[in-house]
């Protein structure tokens, strides 16, 4: 009997909704390079791809643990020296009703088990515009829906408080901050926390706090997280070692869990379902927990010097006709606005071509109608970034002739 011609395996309706700017672009990127052109990567926020590196005692807890042949599995919410650090440190940051705490591999584990154990198909979180594009990522996945609301460019980028009012529906569960923020590099002011705060525990909703660029503010100003304001509201915070700590490549992050416990008992049973389903993160990574956050930290001192450097360059040259850029506070991105006749990813995909520089078009991390931006990454060195952020200028120049 002839056998019918295979139409080819379906892949799931989920999955449509799947976009991730800051690897997608990275195709483009490396056909580019395959003609020879010099490439200036301003794109992907690893600073270990730059002259950064993992701190020693890190590096010396996981190989001591690798000799000391801890290489089986972990408990599934992580080994207790881990869990007793990250505790501390919360309390430290004023973080009270402390329920639960959790190691995972990376941040971005954390976040999708957090969402995973809370929102139902068809039901809404809100997420930031501009903001990072795994929340949308994992929404699609789970069929539910990203309700974005605004941060304002006018205001440092802050959050546009009644613009997430506004937003909040019927079947809202959740509420994104990123708190220092990517794409922006911007810091939250105190009083707007409060007032998400107070907006989220009147319509009861979960806080998502994902901060794991904490420990990189570059001009002194103070870091509050949201969960220390209010020891009673839900709120689940995200950290991890990926950018504060330099190691981004090892996907250790965490969650802690606070709030009242009567409110948060049932969630907090279905996130540990998951965490118990997956098994474990890595386990001899987990061992460098403990000495990132209670061992020295003057491997930050350097850090933030450089980075404070580099912002300063992509401040003064991302202001010029054409272009304009809110000054970043922390991390190490910058999300300048661009007047440009045409769409932003076609701009930055025609510079990826024509001229080698790598970044990422604003609207993959969300941003107002009619507005234009790109995200510039500022972690290549002083020379490598004038460079950079001369050919874009004047690729800018001419586009706008």
């Amino acid at each position: 009997m002839a056998q019918r011609a295979s139409a080819g395996i379906r892949a799931a309706k989920r999955t449509e909704g799947i976009v991730y700017a800051v690897r997608d672009i990275v195709a483009l990127a490396q056909e580019t390079a395959k003609t020879g052109k010099e490439m200036l990567y301003l794109n992907i926020g690893d600073p270990n791809k730059f002259d950064f590196e993992t701190p020693p005692h890190l590096i010396e807890a996981v190989i001591k643990a690798l000799r000391d042949n801890q290489n089986g599995y972990s408990p599934s919410s992580g080994i207790a020296s881990a869990l007793e650090a990250i505790e501390a440190e919360a309390a430290r940051n004023g973080i009270r009703n402390i329920l639960d705490v959790f190691v995972t591999s990376g941040g971005s584990e954390a976040i999708e088990i957090c969402l995973s154990a809370l929102v139902e198909r068809g039901e809404g979180v809100l997420i930031p515009y501009p903001g990072y594009p795994l929340y949308e990522a994992v929404l699609a996945k789970l069929e539910a829906q990203p309700e974005p609301y605004y941060l304002d460019e006018e205001n440092g980028w802050q959050p546009d408080i009644e613009d997430i009012r506004r937003k909040i529906g019927p079947k809202t569960r959740a509420i994104v901050l990123i708190n220092p923020n990517n794409p922006t590099g911007a810091v939250y002011a105190e009083g707007a926390l409060r007032e998400i705060l107070q907006l989220a525990r009147s319509r009861g909703l979960v806080v998502f706090a994902d901060e794991i660029y904490d420990k990189m503010i570059l001009d002194g100003k103070k870091h509050v997280s949201i969960a220390s304001l209010d020891p009673d509201a839900p709120v689940i915070t995200f950290n991890g070692l990926s950018k504060g700590f330099l190691a981004p490549g090892w996907r250790i992050g965490w969650g802690v869990v606070s709030g009242r416990q009567a409110e948060l008992k049932g969630y907090d049973a279905a996130v540990n379902k998951i965490l118990r389903a997956r098994l474990c993160a890595s386990h001899p990574m987990q061992h460098a927990i403990k000495p990132a956050l209670e061992g020295q930290k003057a491997f930050l001192q350097s850090t933030i010097k450089k980075l404070r450097r580099r912002r300063d360059i992509t401040f003064e040259m991302l202001n010029a006709e054409g272009i304009s850029c809110v000054r970043p506070e922390a991390a190490f991105y910058a999300f300048p606005k661009l007047d440009i006749p045409v769409p932003d990813e076609a701009f930055v995909k025609d510079m990826i071509r024509e001229t080698g520089v790598v970044a990422v078009h604003g609207s993959g991390f969300g941003e107002k109608p009619g507005t234009k931006h790109l995200r510039a990454v500022f972690l290549p060195q002083e020379h490598q970034l004038r460079k950079a952020y001369a050919s874009l200028l004047e690729f800018l120049r001419k586009r706008r002739a």
